[in-house]
Order: C-alpha cells, then sequence, then structure tokens
C-alpha cells in the first residue's frame, strides 16, 4: 500500500494527523502515534457523525438530530486515496492522512461535505461526463499581535505596506522568503501551486491552482492549501487570512472557481469552435444563474462574508454572466475554443472548497440536463445594471438555501437540514458578537 509506504520512506516522521472537512471546512480529526498508523490505514477510525456538523466555533448544534436524539452515533472514517502527506508548518515530522466519513453499514454520510461533492461527481459519471476544476485563492497577510490588524512589516525592509499594489512584484518579493518556503511546501504535499500575485488588499496575494480533471482532486487541493497557508504564515510570525472581508476599506478576498466539462472521448464540450461556445456551455451557464440565489449561502457562508458583497467592490452582487468581464457573477474568459470554460465569481475566500466545487459542478449539470438558456449577456458594468441580485443578508441567504428547488437537485436533504441549522445557530450567537470578536473568530478559521 502506498501509503505504508510513505511512512516506511520517513522514519523521522514520530506522530499522524488523521483529518476530515466539516460543513464550515474545519479540519476535525486525531493525533495518532506512527506506530498505531497500521490500524487506521486498514480499518479506519471513528468518531461521531456530529462532528462533522459543528459551528464555527466547533460546538454542537442545539437540537441536532446527529447528538441526543440518536446517541450521538459514531461513524467510521477511511483513508480517501490522498494518501499521507507531510505537514510543513510543524516543527515536529508530522504525517497528515485526509479521511472522510461513511456509515457502518458502507454507506457515504450524507453530512460529510466531501461526499456531497462525491455524488455530484457520479451525477456527471452516469452520462459519460467529467468535469476539469481550477480555483483562484485570495488571502491576506496580516499583523493580528495589536489591538487592528495591519499588514506584517516586510522581513527585507521592515516597513509596511500603505496600501494594495494590484500585481506589484514589489509587494511580492517583501515576503520571498514565506513564499518560497509556500510553494516548497506546496511541492511536498503535491499542491498544485501555479502563479502568484499581489491583489488589491492590504496585504492581499492570490495563488492560482492548476485545472485538475478530478474534481474531487481539486478541492482536496484547495482545502489543504488553505490549511498550509495558514499554517506557514504562522511559522513566519503572522496571521494568513482567507476571510471575505478583513478591511472595511478595501476589496475582500474570493475564490474563483473555473471549469469545464469533458466527453468520453477528453473532449471538451463547451467548444464548439467559436468564441461563442457551445449550447452546452450556454445550458451550463443558465444552471448556475437559476442555482445562484439558492447557493448563495454556500458561496457566502459567514457573517463577515456579506461585507465583501457590495457593489464595485470587486464581489459580484447581480445575477448575470458575460465574456471576459471582471464584474459579472459568471465570466466566459477568452482564449483558445478548446479552452473554453466558465468562471464562477461569487464564492469568498471563506467557503468550504468541496461544497462550492459541489454547489457550482451540480448547478450547471442542472442546466445541461434541462437544457436550460441563460439570458443575453450583459455588457459594461455589472454594478450599475439593472439586475436581479444576489441576496445580502446572511438570514435572508439561509432561507433560499433551505427552500431553493434548484439546491435540492444538488445536495441531500440532510445536509440541507444540517447546514441550515448550523448557519442559523451561527447567526443567532454572531448578532450577540461585536466586530472586534467576529474577526477574532474567522480570522483563523474561516
Amino acid at each position: 500500500m502506498q501509503t505504508k509506504t510513505w511512512l516506511r520512506k520517513n522514519p523521522q516522521v514520530r506522530t499522524i494527523r488523521v483529518a476530515a472537512a466539516d460543513l464550515n471546512g474545519q479540519p476535525r480529526g486525531k493525533r495518532v502515534p506512527v506506530r498505531f498508523a497500521d490500524k487506521v490505514l486498514d480499518g479506519g477510525t471513528r468518531f461521531p457523525l456530529s462532528v462533522l456538523n459543528l459551528d464555527i466555533w466547533g460546538e454542537d448544534i442545539d437540537d441536532s438530530p446527529l447528538v441526543l436524539a440518536t446517541g450521538d452515533r459514531d461513524g467510521v472514517l477511511l483513508p480517501t486515496g490522498r494518501g499521507f502527506m507531510p505537514m510543513p508548518w510543524l516543527e515536529t515530522p508530522t504525517g497528515l492522512l485526509p479521511i472522510w466519513m461513511f456509515h457502518e453499514d458502507g454507506r457515504p454520510f450524507d453530512g460529510d461535505p466531501r461526499q456531497a461533492l462525491n455524488a455530484v461527481v457520479r451525477r456527471f459519471g452516469a452520462r459519460g461526463l467529467k468535469p476539469v476544476v481550477a480555483v483562484e485563492l485570495e488571502f491576506f497577510l496580516i499583523d493580528d499581535s495589536g489591538r487592528r490588524l495591519q499588514v506584517p512589516p516586510s522581513p527585507r525592509s521592515g516597513k509596511r505596506r500603505k496600501a494594495g499594489e494590484i500585481l506589484s512584484l514589489r509587494a511580492l518579493d517583501q515576503f520571498d522568503d514565506f513564499f518560497t518556503e509556500l510553494y516548497d511546501a506546496c511541492e511536498e504535499m503535491d499542491i498544485p501551486a501555479d502563479t502568484a500575485i499581489s491583489e488589491a488588499g492590504l496585504g492581499q496575494f492570490e495563488i492560482n491552482l492548476m485545472h485538475q480533471d478530478d474534481a474531487l482532486r481539486a478541492a482536496d487541493d484547495a482545502w489543504l492549501f488553505k490549511m498550509l497557508v495558514k499554517g506557514m504564515a504562522r511559522r513566519h510570525g503572522f496571521a494568513a487570512s482567507f476571510m471575505a472581508k478583513p478591511y472595511e476599506d478595501y476589496a475582500g478576498s474570493g475564490m474563483h472557481m473555473h471549469f469545464s466539462v469533458l466527453d468520453g472521448e477528453g473532449r471538451n464540450i463547451f467548444d464548439d469552435g467559436t468564441e461563442r461556445g457551445s449550447d452546452a456551455l450556454l445550458h451550463a451557464v443558465a444552471g448556475c444563474l437559476d442555482s445562484m440565489p439558492g447557493s448563495t449561502l454556500i458561496f457566502a457562508p459567514h457573517a463577515n462574508s456579506y461585507d465583501r458583497m457590495v457593489p464595485g467592490a470587486h464581489a459580484p452582487t447581480g445575477i448575470c454572466w458575460a465574456y471576459e468581464n471582471r464584474t459579472a457573477a459568471i465570466r466566459i474568459p477568452s482564449g483558445p475554443p478548446a479552452a473554453r470554460r466558465i468562471e464562477h465569481r461569487v464564492a469568498g475566500g471563506d467557503v468550504n472548497p468541496y461544497l462550492v466545487i459541489a454547489a457550482v459542478l451540480g448547478a450547471a449539470l442542472n442546466g445541461i440536463e434541462d437544457g436550460a438558456m441563460p439570458p443575453e449577456p450583459i455588457t459594461g458594468n455589472a454594478y450599475t445594471a439593472d439586475l436581479a441580485r444576489i441576496p445580502t443578508l446572511w438570514q435572508d441567504a439561509i432561507d433560499a438555501f433551505e427552500t431553493d428547488p434548484h439546491v435540492a437537485r444538488i445536495f441531500t436533504p440532510d445536509l440541507i437540514r444540517n447546514y441550515v441549522m448550523t448557519k442559523r445557530q451561527e447567526l443567532h450567537f454572531m448578532q450577540e458578537a461585536s466586530p472586534q470578536e467576529q474577526v477574532e473568530i474567522y480570522l483563523d478559521t474561516v
């Protein structure tokens, strides 16, 4: 077994972590002495089903059917197939084994976000199709040691950036040691990190992850990358945060998702040899637009998420699509027809990548199955156009997710129930929290 081989090749590893993503994308798992690793590999591990359905503070959900009503039953967690990888942000050599949850009888646990994405991928497979996915992740480097957040001082000059510097090489070079170690760590963890740029926010950067013809692998990469960036930043003495909007006066962070779809012969079904793209592309766009109001809770899952979604701040607010237009929620990038793809620009950086990729791909497949057609693409500034709007209040997004018929075709009733209960509990307690307390909980967690 490859995973056992990895342990033999890395005798310096003293402990392992086994971890699964909960509904908020938080890693939940156990620390295991390496001499017991074979037991985990051969038989999996166990923890309560409810552990994948905790709120952002890590607390049980009140009245959840997963807790007292059913005796807080265990699920069985098995390796995902990714195998072991190092955890370069820790001082002690450690192996990380991603896992996902099943019932005792072998059925996938519907409350596991990775299982939710797998169900969507299986829908594509039943039609002889395979999605190809890439994500762009924006994040902030932040000095949170004082009373107010600020950009860390440059390790090279000791100075702090006073403004966002779009595509600034100087901004990247100020943190060259951090980015060099980050890319080295991505190589160790087999995360396909590509281009890095300085973004519009104060201390904000973006790193693209390469396209994968395995949507589960793409989501794994995004989840692991967020974990890695936050861990490596702390090693360098500052924070890295994927918070949607840490600074009121600067643009927030997004997670833009690019995707195309291959048929059984490996051909891109969005390519018709022209800039327009195929009918299949238009069907997928229509599906994404139709499900956007109901899916907003996936794209903006936290109280702070809605601070990002304001007109003119580089986050879409109108439900629309366009060719080569970054003010639109759905953008069709230019380029060779063979590479025709859809860019979904709504999600913040604070999301669970498994749920976002499931929501977008599931919506696109809804549109393909229905043969739906979108309205005409917009031109010009989407922020000033007369358009239907994405929900801008957390409560409205929760209500829409619970009842939307498009969402019900993508996610199981159990996952919808669990997610809605989680977000209603968080909404209740966040209303009692000060802005500073909200920053404190979101800065490191999301």
